[in-house]
């Protein structure tokens, strides 16, 4: 097998040659037919993340189609096609999986970052946390569903049922989770870069009713936002944005400092909450919906070797949509 390898924190990736890795009991092997290229792989990368396991094959929003199977597996079968997302595996024991919690799990492992990823011809993984996708849809189109589709369908459940709601960064997530709110009858605002003019055009585009720069007030309170750019800033502006008894939800697994802001942006029942991970649950849900929303999601190709030069591309917002890297 081949796989772009993470040797040491903050350095490029690279190209290695593997020995091909078989299934253990519960598991299976899947041959990567695509692969997107998420943010959560950038702090991956940049060592922005806690105690990552190195080497570390990178990529969780993994699909592909199954070539080898683990004893104690029953139903899944050779040559299906399947999506591999962050959450890995979890204990099944801690108070939190007992409590259809899993996505907090104590003990969890999780794709490309404490277990190899997508970033590889192949990648082995945990049978129970593999989600059967059928023949719709190509690998290309999918594989951003793996994971800004899943957090950013779990973000907008957090949110609440409001009418009107705000996206703070209009990349992979965002332009996935905006068909969703239409397709339910939301208003949508975006809120991009200052000046993206691009991104701006694009949320309009996908049926967004307004959209502008995040430094913008918004012309019509919100009953909910979401943010999913990585800036701690953006939080008091969307607290500014939402009206009484609003909602603020944190899509992102790391986020830079909040700067200190004045306690009646949070007053009047106004809520801040964060997102974290996913459950299986929230897979089967948002997978079974998406072929009823007619999601269409806007990529950019590259070839596997390539995954340096999309991440650095990420990382510039030099694409609109999401980045996927092919075999």
């Amino acid at each position: 097998m081949q796989a772009m390898m993470l040797n040491r924190l903050g350095a490029p990736l690279e190209w290695t040659e593997l020995p091909d890795r078989q299934p253990g009991p519960g598991e299976i092997r899947v041959q990567m037919g695509a692969c997107g290229v998420c943010r959560t792989d950038l702090h991956v990368v940049d060592g922005e993340l806690p105690d990552p396991v190195l080497p570390i094959i990178p990529g969780h929003e993994i699909v592909g189609r199954i070539d080898a199977i683990g004893s104690g597996v029953a139903e899944l079968q050779i040559g299906e096609r399947v999506g591999i997302p962050w959450l890995g595996s979890t204990c099944g024991i801690c108070v939190y999986c007992r409590s259809n919690r899993e996505n907090l799990c104590d003990e969890p492992r999780f794709t490309g970052y404490t277990r190899d990823g997508g970033f590889a011809s192949s990648v082995v993984a945990d049978a129970r946390y593999a989600f059967p996708l059928g023949e719709v849809g190509s690998d290309e189109e999918l594989a951003p569903l793996l994971c800004a589709g899943l957090i950013g369908w779990r973000s907008l459940v957090m949110a609440g049922s409001g009418r009107n709601i705000g996206f703070y960064g209009f990349g992979a997530a965002a332009h996935i989770v905006a068909q969703v709110a239409i397709w339910q009858g939301r208003s949508v605002f975006a809120f991009t870069r200052p000046g993206d003019v691009a991104a701006q055009s694009f949320a309009r585009s996908l049926g967004a009713g307004w959209a502008g720069g995040s430094d913008e007030p918004s012309p019509e309170p919100l009953d909910a936002a979401i943010i999913f750019a990585t800036v701690g800033a953006l939080i008091p502006l969307a607290l500014r944005a939402v009206r009484k008894g609003g909602r603020v939800v944190c899509a992102g697994i790391h986020m830079t400092d909040i700067p200190g802001f004045p306690y009646r942006l949070l007053w009047q029942e106004r809520q801040l909450v964060s997102v974290a991970n996913l459950t299986r649950q929230d897979g089967l849900d948002f997978l079974r919906m998406a072929p009823q929303v007619g999601i269409v999601t806007q990529t950019t190709r590259y070839a596997l070797r390539d995954a340096n030069l999309a991440l650095a591309d990420l990382r510039a917002g030099r694409f609109i949509g999401a980045a996927v890297l092919m075999p």
